[in-house]
């Protein structure tokens, strides 16, 4: 089920907010994770358009700080295109 890999996304996700040595990164990290967690219950789930904003924050986190927490973006991010591919549009 589709759904089931954006609950992996908000898995990984948290596990990079756990690794995160900066206090910011670690709280926008749970952030992002809270969303995904959202998005794997509601009835709805994110369109492209939301889905390319999360892409670009978690990149931009993973950038800044590499290592541990890049690996589980990483992780996340191939749940997020997996999930994409199920999308239509875009």
């Amino acid at each position: 089920m589709a759904r089931n890999e954006l609950q992996s996304a908000a898995e990984s996700i948290e596990a990079a907010s756990t690794a995160a040595s900066d206090d910011e990164a670690a709280e926008r990290l749970q952030n992002q994770a809270a969303k995904f967690e959202d998005y794997a219950t509601a009835e709805h789930g994110p369109d492209h358009g939301q889905l390319a904003r999360h892409e670009h924050i978690l990149k931009d986190i993973a950038g800044d700080e590499g290592g541990e927490v890049a690996d589980h973006i990483d992780d996340a991010l191939e749940a997020i295109t997996e999930f994409r591919s199920t999308l239509e549009g875009v």
